[in-house]
């Protein structure tokens, strides 16, 4: 299990983890029966950490042991590239027409595979892969056409294969070849449909693929490839409710890297050199690490007088989602390290994320998938500036490597993560996949976090640490409108601007952290009074888009976490914003205070279990709780109408660890209020999940 909310280091760098579970003091020398245990975890889209010990120098000479890898055996492992393809289609509704399409789209996923090498350096092969397109809808367009009703859309869900690879193996080196099934998912969706809002319908289209590529053993169970692949897929027709009927073929040309790992091997398989001298990574300076979160929530029927276009359904619900992150780090010289982690989502928020300003899942973002999608979570570059004095030790983990850091330091890092990743963290409360669930306990009511729709931005900050205290500033890039996943790129005039201090203390002997964190907005925004001032007359009035125009927007947060004993501690955040202006990512909210505790398991013999409690009070400015009466809508509220009241929510879990990689939490979540509004309400809502990280 990870390591107690109470173990305190003046390492920072666990907030690199935030929506990716705890840090763990991992031994990278895991026996064979825990990598079993991460190979079952890869139909969970799930990867497992390289399980290696070494030194801190990046490249080591070391006597030769081994000069051919030998590629024989099961493998798992993760790809990602690019994939551009051309669909031909025909439509038929009023009149028939033809059409040809390019799209293009970020592709990522999962492989499984098995090789026999022959002695004379020959490899005989088969693999299976799944590769999901990007998140971002207008990637995985296929084709759009227009309708007597409205728009047929075509997306891929999904491309799979199964095919035989042939190569040959010199010193650390594969070549190979490829070929065989290839199948894809076709969805259809017309809107407006003649059945729902949107009328879908799906196809399994068959093809082939060919391909080739190179594959480079980098340690003694990982390679690393580079490979290219050709897809031909055959019709796919199909008729809506409608009577609209669609035909299409489609191509891909896909490029993509991947990296495998090899199962069955030991440390007696371990690679220096090949017979060129050519150097192979040293452990110590790459790893590989992994999660799956799966959140099953639900709440039966409560009072629900009235409903708006944002309101929370008040019929019963049950809705999942779950995630798969993977976390790749390499150490490219003293004090840089690069980052990225691939991820896949599926699922839906109960009501579509919409009606409760502190949204009870934080699994659920503002969008839904009922296929997985593919997205590059993080990418990131991180640069350490030393400046003497006392050590740490840095613990291996997702998104950050193991070694020994002065405690006294300047980080800068630049690149796509999510801003709490940096900035206001909290050990209890800081991470819906492994502690509270809902969004205003473990982000933070007011603060309008800068974010696309999945929670991530661009950008960069500076952290100068001390042993007591540390400050840090940073810059990121804003959505160009809200709710979106554009970004507005006029920088530095426009984007979302922190700052916060952070203090490191003791009380009675238990360790505290004060942080005191300020944000400022500078965008394109809407605003309340602006909106109540348009004509009566106006569409969709009181429209808050319309009055969009560059403002400014701000906040203050602050927070404490402290330890009362070993096993016990306790938080606190307090949140305030003018509520002038319409939200640009995350909720509606001008004001909150959260407080909470958590309590290990000493007690009763499970030191790795966990019960947390925590209540929010949230509020509106007197500009907004005006719009949202008059009818307004908000990012994620809006019944028509509003009988205000503080929206209150209390929250409960219990934390059972089922061994050291997985843990399954029960969590119950009661809102008063919900929306802010005594005409609905309260609601009971009900929460399983699954974690486990590797």
């Amino acid at each position: 299990m990870a390591a107690r909310p109470l173990d305190y280091s003046h390492d920072e760098r666990h907030r690199w983890n935030a929506r990716a579970g705890n840090i763990r003091k991992m031994n990278r020398c895991s026996r064979s029966w825990e990598r079993l245990f991460a190979s079952v975890g890869l139909s969970l889209f799930a990867l497992d950490s390289p399980a290696m010990a070494a030194d801190a120098n990046l490249l080591v000479k070391a006597a030769h042991i081994q000069s051919v890898f030998d590629w024989s055996g099961l493998y798992v492992g993760g790809h990602l590239g690019y994939g551009r393809g051309h669909a031909n289609g025909s439509l038929t509704d009023s009149v028939s027409t033809a059409s040809r399409n390019s799209f293009g789209s970020l592709f990522g996923g999962l492989q499984l595979g098995y090789n026999h090498l022959l002695k004379s350096g020959f490899l005989a092969g088969v693999e299976s892969d799944l590769s999901f397109p990007n998140f971002l809808s207008a990637d995985d367009v296929v084709r759009t056409n227009m309708t007597a009703r409205g728009n047929l859309a075509e997306k891929i869900d999904y491309v799979g294969r199964l095919r035989g690879r042939v190569g040959y193996a010199f010193d650390n080196w594969l070549i190979y070849g490829t070929g065989g099934f290839a199948w894809s998912q076709a969805r259809f969706i017309e809107t407006p449909g003649l059945i729902a809002d949107e009328d879908k319908a799906l196809h399994t289209r068959t093809g082939w693929v060919l391909g080739v590529g190179a594959e480079v053993a980098i340690a003694p169970d990982w390679s690393a490839r580079l490979e290219y692949l050709y897809d031909n897929f055959g019709k796919a027709a199909v008729t809506m409710p409608s009577g609209v009927r669609s035909e299409s073929t489609f191509d891909t040309h896909t490029l993509r890297l991947g990296l495998n790992w090899h199962l069955g091997r030991t440390e007696a398989d371990a690679l220096s050199f090949d017979s060129r001298g050519q150097p192979v990574i040293e452990a110590a300076n790459w790893n590989v690490h992994g999660q799956y979160t799966f959140v099953g929530q639900g709440y039966p029927s409560f009072r629900s007088p009235y409903e708006g276009p944002k309101s929370l359904a008040g019929s019963q619900q049950f809705q999942k989602t779950q995630s798969a992150t993977a976390f790749v780090g390499l150490r490219l010289w003293e004090g840089a390290e690069f980052y990225i982690n691939p991820e896949l989502m599926q699922g839906f928020g109960v009501s579509d994320v919409n009606g409760i300003a502190g949204f009870t899942n934080g699994e659920a973002q503002k969008s839904n998938f009922p296929a997985p999608r593919f997205n590059v979570a993080r990418i990131f570059l991180r640069q350490t500036f030393g400046l003497g004095g006392e050590q740490e030790t840095i613990s291996d983990g997702p998104n950050q490597l193991a070694g020994k850091q002065d405690i006294s330091r300047i980080t800068v890092a630049a690149g796509k993560f999510a801003v709490t990743d940096v900035f206001n963290g909290n050990v209890y409360a800081s991470d819906p996949r492994t502690t509270f669930l809902n969004w205003n306990i473990y982000g933070g009511g007011s603060y309008d976090w800068t974010m696309d729709k999945l929670s991530w931005t661009w950008g960069a900050f500076v952290d100068v640490n001390q042993k007591s205290w540390a400050f840090r500033t940073g810059y990121f890039l804003l959505p160009t409108v809200s709710n979106s996943n554009n970004f507005d790129t006029h920088i530095p005039d426009r984007g979302q601007y922190t700052a916060e201090l952070e203090l490191r203390y003791s009380l009675f002997s238990q360790p505290g952290k004060l942080r005191l964190f300020g944000w400022l907005n500078h965008g394109t925004m809407g605003g309340y009074s602006d909106a109540l001032a348009l004509p009566l007359t106006s569409p969709n009035y009181p429209d808050i888009t319309l009055t969009r125009r560059t403002r400014t927007n701000y906040g203050l947060v602050a927070n404490i976490e402290q330890a009362i004993s070993p096993d016990l501690g306790v938080f606190s955040r307090a949140t305030w914003s003018p509520g002038l202006t319409e939200i640009m990512g995350w909720t509606d909210c001008s004001e909150s205070l959260s407080f909470g505790t958590v309590l290990t398991g000493t007690a009763w013999g499970r030191p790795n279990d966990k019960i947390g409690v925590a209540g929010v009070v949230e509020g509106l400015s007197a500009e907004a709780r005006a719009y949202f009466a008059a009818g307004g809508l908000g990012i994620l509220i809006g019944d028509g109408q509003l009988n205000y009241r503080r929206e209150k929510i209390l929250e409960a879990y219990y934390a059972y660890s089922l061994n050291k990689w997985a843990t399954l939490t029960f969590d119950y979540q009661f809102i008063n209020n919900p929306g802010y509004n005594a005409d609905r309400g309260p609601v009971s809502v009900f929460s399983g999940r699954f974690h486990a990280e590797f």
